[in-house]
């Protein structure tokens, strides 16, 4: 039987060393080409030219006639070369023929008869004066853009507009930087994904919130793999590097339906669950078979302290975040946040500050991450906190990091936004003193978490 990893001091880590690990740790990954489909929010890794002029070919700008010369016109067949007074019907976005000087307006002009009872075109009542002139109603070929003109920079976010203007350039792929593609593992056999769970029973949490933090968070959400609480589930889906081939079915498909392409090999690994110590705790044992190095053990952290930081052999990273909801949550902030930003060319954020609307009591040896609201200015920590309670973080503007020694109402206590929330704002100068408000009898400062949620109504 292979061993787990022995406790070192990756186990003594704080919430600071933590995050910093988890942003060292990892390289940023390689630029690559992806289809323009999947290319909105990234950020090119070269500039973008183009091909070819844009557009390629001369066109119509109007539905109407081509023309050559003055009227009245001769009708000739679509598309062939158009002599002096000589017209053809053109669309929208028609090839201009040869010949042609400019586009009559279907509005500006009228099909009658000659002398001889011939169709011509002529001019109509709706027709402006000197019209049409040479070059009217035609698209030149490149006005947008000439061939190895530059049309988007290195390094721009790409957005809607960005892929429209590469599809016209006729581009099928864009090379963008790296970011990291993370696949979840979540493990429970009480856990319930629909309706309202019975007693012994749990409803799923993680499924629904998950895939979408991690994109907030940089990455880029995959495939989603039930398995159940045996060790051998546990190792089997950690060692397969392409989910949609494992014999487990409970799996959520990838966009586009079956036949859709295998996603690559995952750059990160997130399972939720397994990360104590007790005989049903499989991640440590399942990693060390699997020739693993544990990056992080655990953290001086509540809630969240059980996290996982470990890199398998082939270049994975698994982040095993705890079973509790709120926990988890705490975790993937300090461990996954960095990690991700890491892989993905970004930066570790700055913790800012916001000053306290509580007392907050010393708790030797462990930082607290707690949800918090602002109000008027003051951060107040919220209730319904506990680690397997979701109500205050959904409630939450937040989250504070209070040191071990605690913190005195009024003081700045380090904090950081949620990744779905509004930055926090910046805490006023200490010389910024309001004026005086008229006196008022004193009230007895809360000591403990304030619940603000009825203010949401």
């Amino acid at each position: 039987m292979t061993e787990a990893p022995r406790e070192g001091h990756h186990a003594a880590h704080t919430w600071q060393e933590a995050r910093s690990r988890a942003f060292e740790v990892a390289a940023p990954i390689p630029p690559g080409p992806v289809p323009i489909s999947s290319a909105i929010g990234r950020t090119l890794a070269s500039d973008v030219l183009a091909v070819q002029d844009m557009p390629h070919y001369a066109s119509s700008a109007m539905d109407g006639w081509a023309v050559n010369g003055s009227g009245p016109w001769i009708l000739s067949e679509p598309g062939q070369r158009l002599a002096p007074h000589q017209a053809s019907p053109i669309v929208t976005g028609g090839l201009i023929p040869p010949g042609a000087k400019a586009v009559l307006r279907s509005e500006s002009g009228d099909i009658t008869t000659d002398d001889d009872g011939l169709p011509i075109l002529a001019l109509g009542g709706r027709a402006k004066p000197g019209e049409p002139r040479n070059g009217k109603h035609i698209r030149r070929a490149g006005e947008e853009a000439t061939e190895g003109e530059v049309l988007l920079k290195a390094g721009t976010v790409l957005n809607p507009a960005h892929i429209a203007l590469a599809a016209l350039a006729g581009l099928d792929h864009l090379n963008v930087l790296g970011k990291p593609l993370v696949r979840f593992l979540l493990t429970g056999s009480e856990v319930v994904v629909h309706g309202v769970p019975a007693p012994g029973q749990v409803r799923d949490t993680f499924g629904p919130q998950l895939g979408s933090v991690v994109e907030l968070l940089g990455g880029i959400a995959g495939v989603q793999l039930r398995v159940g609480d045996s060790y051998e589930e546990w190792l089997a889906a950690l060692q397969d590097t392409d989910y949609q081939d494992t014999d487990f079915q409970d799996t959520v498909p990838l966009p586009g339906g079956p036949d859709v392409e295998a996603e690559p090999p995952a750059d990160v690994v997130i399972t939720t669950g397994g990360t104590g110590r007790s005989g049903t705790d499989h991640f440590r044992k399942a990693v060390a078979e699997l020739g693993g190095e544990l990056l992080i053990d655990g953290i001086a952290m509540r809630p969240g302290h059980p996290a996982v930081l470990a890199e398998l052999p082939d270049g994975r990273f698994v982040l095993g975040l705890p079973g509790n909801p709120l926990a988890a949550m705490m975790a993937l902030f300090t461990v996954g946040g960095p990690l991700l930003a890491a892989l993905g060319h970004g930066k570790l954020e700055d913790v800012a500050e916001v000053p306290l609307g509580a007392m907050i009591d010393a708790d030797p040896g462990r930082t607290r991450l707690m949800p918090f609201r602002l109000m008027y200015g003051l951060a107040s920590p919220a209730q319904h906190a506990g680690p397997g309670m979701m109500r205050g973080l959904a409630a939450a503007d937040g989250v504070m990091v209070v040191p071990p020694h605690g913190v005195q109402m009024g003081e700045l206590v380090p904090a950081f936004a949620l990744p779905w929330g509004k930055p926090l704002p910046a805490p006023k100068p200490a010389d910024d003193k309001p004026r005086k408000a008229p006196a008022r009898p004193a009230k007895k400062a809360p000591a403990g978490p304030v619940d603000w949620s009825a203010l949401d109504a």
